[in-house]
């Protein structure tokens, strides 16, 4: 056999570890990317804890999750901004609050929050495209609404 040589990749690693990411002037940038998650955040515990998820129910969440992923912000938050929406902290009620203070996230000024179905809903920050997953909120209880259904 002869000389065998390693194709090359194409990918320098040393040059593409130094290079320090270009970030944006303007937040709404990520608008027309994909929404990507973080769970570093995610509570598991009372009021509005993950721990209380059923497999069923773990299995709606990523299926709608999955869903989200093969839309833009734009097509989330913009086009379907009924159901998909910032909402400022002091909105939100006292228990909402005061676990922000409690986990030392109370410089948030909004949270997003993502309609699953009905009244459940999932909570978080969006810092620079991604949606670091806060609180699942099944009875919509952290910013309860006087429309009717929701």
């Amino acid at each position: 056999m002869g000389d065998r040589k390693n194709p090359k990749s194409g990918f320098n690693r040393t040059s593409n570890l130094t290079k320090d990411p270009k970030l944006s002037s303007n937040p709404d940038d990520y608008y027309d990317r994909n929404p990507n998650w973080r769970i570093s955040r995610i509570e598991l515990c009372d009021p509005y804890g993950w721990h209380n998820l059923d497999v069923i129910m773990a299995i709606h969440i990523k299926e709608k999750l999955s869903y989200f992923e093969t839309m833009t912000w734009r097509e989330i938050l913009l086009d379907s901004k009924k159901q998909n929406h910032f909402i400022s902290v002091d909105k939100l009620s006292k228990k909402a609050q005061d676990r922000l203070i409690e986990t030392n996230q109370d410089d948030v000024e909004e949270l997003l929050s993502l309609r699953l179905n009905g009244k459940e809903r999932i909570w978080g920050v969006v810092e620079q495209g991604t949606l670091n997953l806060l609180w699942w909120d099944p009875n919509h209880q952290i910013c309860p609404s006087t429309k009717k259904n929701t």
